[in-house]
């Protein structure tokens, strides 16, 4: 395992650049498969995560250029199913993709069953109950996926959850469709839209994009296009909590903040106000982009209570950092993470910084504050764990070593670096230098 030594107790101040959103750029590029031409994407991530699935594309034959500006062409006009690699498609929980977008091309795909964060049970119901009403058979045994077109779609399908995922699959399955279908109970976060707007540009017809009801007409075949992945709203909220956590001078270029109202709106209940600057319409004009600057007006405030919920409610992306701020705050403050029931492992680690952190059960913590962290070594379990855990480092007294950090790298581009020009006093420590010190 690589990991991070962390010094904390710095000021941090300058500017720190949103990259693409991780989660956008998933779905975003299984869709390339359905394109049998070149499309060129913009301010796609430098993760592991992505690499991944660039790799997947690429062993199914597809010709993939990835370049230094954060740019890459696909070309998937020649796919072979039967080369595509299955020990990535293990690892990873974007495959998951692949369902719809290569049923839909090859009639019938047979895949292993995707891997991602252990965060809990996340069943993939919401996927196979929209593929068997957009006519598909759906079959599961010894951790394999078959997936076969049988049957017309029907006019209207309704989604049995708000599953953002299980969205992006029936979408990727409709768009190239002979009939026109409905999606209700439809999940409108940031990334659906996203994938909307994509896919509207190679040629789909897609209405209702950013609300609860998709109308889809299908199209006979989508053409080659040129599209900028959206910032990532995830990463937007993690770098307000670390501007909070260190009391920093951090201003945050290249957001989209109104995909963070309610976010945002939290952040200014407990104290923290984020004032926009050099707002503009983005490349495809879509959505404002903006600079971001957080400040902590006083001291941070307890929350009564914050609980995840659908868009636009509070992603629970966001509800660990949110938690490590709550550590800071002047009082009680109850978390409710109810969509997942294995998230809560990073609370361990709080804990032995010297965190107040009950926990009342698999969904709700409570949290008194403030209490000092101090420095201890500690491990990141999950993405969105390690990446808090690293903001209680920077903010706890002595140095904090977080092992396991490639579950960060899985959403967020060379993250010490980054805030290494922040002033942050963070390096890496790769595995092999860690073996070697220990020899």
């Amino acid at each position: 395992m690589d990991t991070f030594n962390i010094q904390g107790g710095k000021k941090l101040r300058g500017t720190i650049p949103v990259m693409g959103a991780k989660n956008a750029a998933g779905p975003i590029i299984a869709a390339t498969t359905l394109i049998r031409d070149s499309v060129v994407l913009r301010n796609v991530p430098d993760i592991s995560d992505v690499s991944a699935i660039l790799d997947i594309v690429e062993s199914m034959g597809a010709s993939v250029e990835r370049n230094t500006d954060h740019s890459v062409v696909i070309d998937a006009t020649h796919l072979d199913v039967a080369t595509i690699n299955y020990d990535l498609i293990k690892k990873i929980r974007f495959s998951i993709f692949f369902l719809g977008c290569l049923a839909r091309r090859f009639g019938k795909i047979q895949m292993a069953i995707p891997g991602g964060c252990s965060i809990g049970s996340r069943p993939l119901d919401a996927h196979f109950s929209a593929l068997r009403d957009l006519g598909y058979e759906c079959t599961v045994a010894d951790q394999w996926i078959t997936v076969e077109k049988k049957s017309d779609p029907r006019g209207s399908i309704v989604m049995s959850e708000f599953s953002v995922t299980g969205t992006e699959t029936a979408i990727l399955a409709s768009v190239l469709c002979d009939d026109s279908v409905t999606i209700r109970c439809a999940a409108a976060d940031h990334v659906v839209q996203d994938l909307c707007w994509f896919l509207n540009a190679a040629g789909a017809e897609i209405g209702g994009v950013g609300t609860h009801i998709l109308s889809i007409t299908g199209v006979k075949s989508l053409h080659a296009t040129e599209y900028t992945i959206m910032p990532d709203p995830i990463e937007t909220g993690t770098f307000i909590a670390l501007a909070a956590a260190t009391r920093g001078s951090i201003e945050i270029q290249n957001a989209a903040p109104e995909f963070l109202s309610l976010e945002m709106r939290k952040f200014e209940d407990i104290g923290v106000t984020c004032a926009l600057k050099d707002v503009r319409r983005s490349v495809h004009d879509t959505y404002d982009l903006a600079t971001i600057v957080p400040h902590v007006q006083h001291s941070i405030r307890p929350i009564k209570k914050l609980h995840s919920m659908p868009y636009p409610g509070f992603t629970p992306d966001l509800m660990q950092p949110f938690a490590l701020l709550m550590t800071q705050a002047q009082g009680i403050s109850l978390i409710h993470d109810w969509m997942y029931d294995g998230r809560l492992r990073y609370v361990s680690e709080l804990q032995k910084m010297g965190a107040n952190i009950t926990v009342m059960d698999p969904h709700r913590v409570l949290i008194v504050g403030p209490t000092p962290l101090y420095a201890k070594e500690i491990m990141s379990y999950d993405l969105r764990a390690g990446a808090t855990l690293v903001l209680a480092g920077l903010i706890a007294e002595g140095e904090t070593v977080i092992r396991g950090v490639e579950q960060v790298d899985r959403g967020y581009e060379r993250l010490e670096e980054r805030l290494q020009k922040l002033g942050a006093v963070i390096h890496r420590t790769h595995a092999a230098e860690s073996n070697e010190n220990a020899e």
